[in-house]
């Protein structure tokens, strides 16, 4: 309608749509969402190239409300870049609200939680792993007997092969049982 010009193609918004759990609505509203943090750098109409290759730094994916409060947000924002600055592409940008959108199947979210927690990238949520979670989720505001006991008790219900870690089909097994990993693990744009 009217001389508006369309940052994304029609043909681009239908490949997103195709790839991804979003909706049209959604998709534009994150395009919005990562042309606000860009501040002002990102062109007006958004090739495909530029998708792929135009960066925001962390420190301004780190304002927007939907992360602000989500103590795992540089964990998140790390997983989705491919090159692990947690500087973000639209497209990681795109690919991350896809995963935490409500109709992504909770297989995928779980695999992506099994990323965000595996901080060192061995494979495996091993003790280093598990403190470094337990240790963004109580703001680290525990004793580290109450740390040693938390990741303990975790091992102990959850690593069903003894070795000491977890791997990601453990992890899976009992995020998948617990009642609030998919309401959680989501971000509403």
């Amino acid at each position: 309608m009217g001389n508006k010009i369309a940052a994304l193609s029609e043909d681009q918004i239908e490949e997103y749509q195709a790839c991804t759990f979003l909706t049209r609505n959604n998709i534009l509203r994150a395009e919005r969402m990562f042309r606000s943090v860009s501040q002002g750098a990102l062109p007006i109409v958004i090739s495909a190239d530029c998708a792929s290759t135009f960066t925001v730094p962390y420190q301004a994916l780190d304002s927007l409300t939907e992360l602000k409060e989500n103590p795992f947000r540089r964990r998140v924002c790390e997983v989705f870049s491919t090159d692990g600055s947690a500087s973000l592409t639209l497209n990681q940008f795109l690919e991350m609200f896809s995963v935490f959108s409500e109709h992504a199947p909770r297989e995928i979210k779980a695999a992506y939680a099994f990323r965000v927690y595996d901080f060192d990238g061995d494979g495996f949520i091993g003790e280093d792993d598990l403190l470094q979670a337990v240790k963004h989720l109580t703001h680290d505001m525990l004793t580290p007997d109450e740390y040693t006991t938390i990741v303990a008790k975790v091992l102990e219900e959850a690593d069903v092969d003894c070795d000491g870690q977890l791997s990601q089909s453990e992890f899976t097994h009992v995020i998948l049982k617990s009642p609030d990993f998919v309401p959680n693990f989501h971000i509403r744009i």
